[in-house]
């Protein structure tokens, strides 16, 4: 996760594939129960996060500080029970394929907002065509790029009209950050809703509603009693989010037992200093957050509106880039382990993950080898040092990303192929100018919309993709078009490692990390394992204390 594109992203016709019924009917609930049961069990339950909200309209974030709001107090209609990356109905009774290109949902009857509106088909009809209709730069939007119209028959039914046959992400997409859906009467239909009209008109269908909204710095939530959905009753009545600016002041306050749980983030070497502290406990979960680097192919050197625009030469940089940089220098030496070497745009435990950057950079054997990245250059005839701008963001991705810059910053230029003008800007600002062609190279990382390979690749390398880079290659557009509507498992992972192929001789990103979940909680806390599961969803509603 997460920014958003700057125009939704257009479908390619793909091969059609004759459609088999997908049902997914509802399951009686994650490990918490299911259904309407009143309140939370009582208590209260206070987190730390260093993440930021940008804004709690789901039209208008594609980040984790915000989606980790709306998973609390949004219904989806998909969702992942606890403890696993496969999704289910969620305020829906069934979904299912309906036709080749038509996937319908029912609803379960009787549903409420929290301001006592009914939440009906019209609802979630409203969503996804304000979602389609303001395509706001950092919203999820892209997201949608299969569909086509939505229809509302009755209170309890929805058409979802796909552009391309037999979808086989769409019902992963209904539960990603294009999924929450909003109260028709609240929301505005054609522009971004303030976060405190949101809370002021109690627009909560979700396991929690939100009872007080002070913007990155506290946000209260109190379990909702009519919430009909998978993941069931809350186990914890009240649950306040503290917002820390300072990474060292989270670790402190979890520490001397100022709060219950502190996620996201904690330094690497503030982690391992707490493995060792018997006031707390820290609980390690699968991770599918990458960390990688972004070219601007307008931007960067060489690129296509630079005076010297050259295509091979600006490939040459890419490449050389990927032959000097130390995965393994910096997962040890910055994060301590707690993040693995990454040579995949895939990460690795998904189905379809491959490693094509090991072999064919650096020496072939992931390490760096700064005479293949020369021999590159001067192949393409490219002058060295080259001048890179590399940006990153000093307040969004956790406390070591300066640590993180600066070694990357030395390995390019300990090869005397680079000289690197290293900047840095607070994320608020950092995600409106990366869109705005303002960056050459830099920083991102993404944490997954749902478990699927499609998601780390539909959102990043569609002609038409929220890092708004300029890359544009149709084969590989074409490529992830035809996998995510191919129903044969085999064949769609024969075509997801084919993609992987082609990027690796692109280069539009050069992903290096790949990290874990990781929560440190006081000793009393129970249920976190529940919740750092697979799909990467941190839902305060499986959490309690003694």
């Amino acid at each position: 996760m997460r920014s958003g594109s700057s125009s939704r992203r257009r479908v390619v016709a793909t091969a059609g594939v004759a459609a088999t019924a997908l049902v997914l009917a509802a399951c009686g609930g994650g490990s918490n129960g299911s259904g309407g049961s009143s309140g939370g069990s009582g208590g209260t339950l206070t987190i730390g996060t260093s993440d930021k909200i940008t804004t709690i309209d789901p039209a208008g974030s594609y980040d984790n500080g915000s989606f980790a709001v709306m998973n609390q107090v949004f219904p989806f209609l998909m969702n992942t029970p606890y403890g696993s990356p496969d999704v289910e109905p969620d305020i829906a009774k069934s979904a299912e394929f309906t036709s080749p290109t038509e996937y319908t949902v029912t609803l379960k009857p009787g549903l409420k907002w929290a301001n006592g509106h009914d939440l009906t088909s019209s609802d979630v009809k409203f969503t996804f065509d304000r979602q389609l209709a303001i395509n706001d730069e950092n919203g999820p939007a892209s997201l949608l790029y299969n569909l086509a119209s939505v229809d509302a028959p009755d209170d309890t039914t929805v058409v979802f009209h796909l552009k391309s046959e037999n979808d086989q992400v769409f019902p992963q997409i209904l539960s990603s950050p294009a999924g929450p859906i909003v109260d028709e009467e609240v929301f505005s239909a054609t522009a971004l809703t303030p976060d405190q009209a949101i809370v002021d008109g109690k627009a909560f269908a979700g396991p929690y509603s939100i009872t007080s909204y002070d913007l990155n710095n506290l946000v209260s939530y109190k379990a909702n009693p009519d919430y009909q959905g998978l993941l069931g009753k809350p186990k914890t009545g009240t649950v306040n989010v503290k917002y820390y600016a300072d990474s060292s002041n989270l670790k402190l306050d979890i520490q001397q037992g100022n709060i219950d749980v502190a996620f996201r983030s904690l330094s690497a070497t503030d982690v391992e200093d707490l493995r060792g502290n018997n006031k707390v406990q820290v609980v390690d979960g699968p991770g599918g957050e990458i960390r990688y680097i972004v070219f601007n192919f307008n931007t960067q050197p060489y690129g296509a509106q630079t005076p010297e625009a050259d295509p091979a030469k600006a490939l040459a940089v890419r490449q050389a880039v990927a032959d000097l940089i130390n995965r393994d220098e910096i997962a040890k030496q910055v994060y301590k382990g707690t993040y693995t070497p990454l040579y995949s745009f895939v990460p690795e435990g998904l189905t379809g993950a491959s490693d094509p950057l090991r072999g064919k950079y650096g020496d072939g054997k992931g390490g760096p080898d700064a005479a293949k990245a020369k021999q590159r250059l001067q192949a393409a005839g490219v002058t060295t040092p080259i001048k890179l701008s590399l940006q990153y963001s000093n307040d969004h991705y956790g406390p070591s990303s300066g640590d993180e810059y600066a070694l990357i910053k030395d390995q390019l230029e300990s090869s005397g192929l680079f000289t690197v003008d290293l900047q840095t800007t607070e994320w608020v600002q950092y995600s409106k100018q990366r869109t705005a062609d303002a960056y050459p190279a830099y920083q991102l990382g993404w944490f997954p919309d749902y478990s699927d390979a499609d998601n780390y690749l539909t959102p990043f390398f569609l002609t038409k993709n929220f890092l708004s880079n300029h890359y544009d290659n149709k084969q590989v557009n074409d490529l992830i078009l035809q996998q995510a509507s191919t129903p044969d498992a085999g064949e769609r992972t024969a075509l997801i490692k084919q993609i992987q192929d082609l990027e690796a001789a692109d280069l539009s990103t050069v992903p290096y990390l790949q990290g874990a979940q990781v929560a440190v909680v006081g000793t009393g806390v129970t249920g976190t394992k529940d919740t750092l599961d697979a799909s990467f969803k941190f839902r305060y509603g499986a959490l309690s204390k003694g």
